[in-house]
């Protein structure tokens, strides 16, 4: 059975106007890492509201550890462990004034569940005087971290807590993760990073409130189904514009250093010789292996 299991969730604003969510349904297993990835917009927000009783949907149903979250969103609130979007503490407070005054929310203390946040809280000691509003934004999403599990709960929801951190903190808070799944913790994550799907055991592809896929990101990957081409250039602005004139061209866009380009079908002689009938016979043309990202946009326009 499921940990957590969430049934045709729906979800409108302005009056039906704005469709945040539709139809959405996914089951995440107990001690699972799992993450919904999609950009801003795609609905992650809204769902982990949801999920954490802050607001209602207009249907649909959500149960975790057997628990309904409308019915007995008084017991679940203790359960779990909630990292919004925006940094939530108290910015003059400093980092231990705002780890006590959490921990006091739940009748607990930083000495008794001090085993929880060790690992994180020895990078916060030695700016355990400084308020929260004068921390880096990778210190910030530690403290938070910490405020999140202070009170030892069941799992974490955490609503795209590596952004506007810097690369460093980026990977250093999904260490984190890791090592708390190690533990036995479930935590859900959300992130419009695609980079990060690969930290997932599996992951939900969410876009205009909508599950496009879910699985192991690997296996989503793997449900590719198009030849896909990275194509370099000396001019890479008109090679992008050649590329999506040609008529074997599903899509093609930037990707880095280079233009990944997906065909409806053919090989990669056919581009070559395409390229070639364009003046453009000097372009690198190289079959490779689609990515979440390439996934992602080959779903989105399904």
């Amino acid at each position: 059975m499921a940990f957590i299991t969430i049934e045709g969730i729906s979800k409108t604003f302005n009056k039906g106007n704005l469709q945040a969510l539709n139809n959405v349904s996914v089951q995440i297993d107990r001690g699972e890492l799992f993450g919904f990835i999609g950009p801003d917009g795609a609905g992650k927000t809204t769902l982990f509201r949801i999920i954490t009783t802050l607001m209602l949907a207009d249907s649909g149903n959500i149960q975790i550890d057997g628990l309904d979250v409308v019915l007995d969103y008084k017991l679940l609130r203790k359960q779990f462990g909630y990292m919004p979007g925006k940094f939530s503490l108290y910015l003059d407070l400093t980092v231990e004034e705002n780890l006590n005054f959490y921990a006091s929310v739940f009748n607990t203390d930083m000495t008794t569940n001090y085993h929880l946040i060790k690992d994180i809280y020895i990078q916060l000691e030695p700016f355990k005087n400084r308020r929260a509003g004068q921390l880096s934004g990778g210190m910030k999403q530690k403290l938070a971290l910490c405020c999140a599990l202070i009170h030892e709960p069941k799992f974490l929801v955490l609503d795209e807590p590596t952004t506007g951190v810097d690369a460093v903190s980026r990977k250093e808070f999904w260490g984190m993760l890791q090592r708390l799944k190690q533990k036995g913790m479930t935590i859900i994550v959300s992130t419009p990073y695609m980079d990060e799907a690969a930290q997932c055991d599996r992951i939900a592809l969410m876009q205009n409130g909508t599950i496009l896929d879910i699985g192991h990101p690997d296996a989503i990957c793997d449900r590719f189904d198009r030849p896909l081409f990275a194509v370099q250039g000396d001019d890479m602005l008109l090679l992008l514009k050649v590329l999506r004139e040609f008529e074997l061209t599903e899509a093609c866009f930037a990707f880095g250093d280079s233009h990944h380009l997906r065909l409806t079908k053919g090989n990669q002689e056919d581009v070559i010789q395409f390229l070639n009938s364009k003046g453009l016979g000097h372009a690198n043309v190289t079959k490779i292996k689609a990515n979440i990202e390439d996934t992602f946009m080959q779903l989105m326009t399904r």
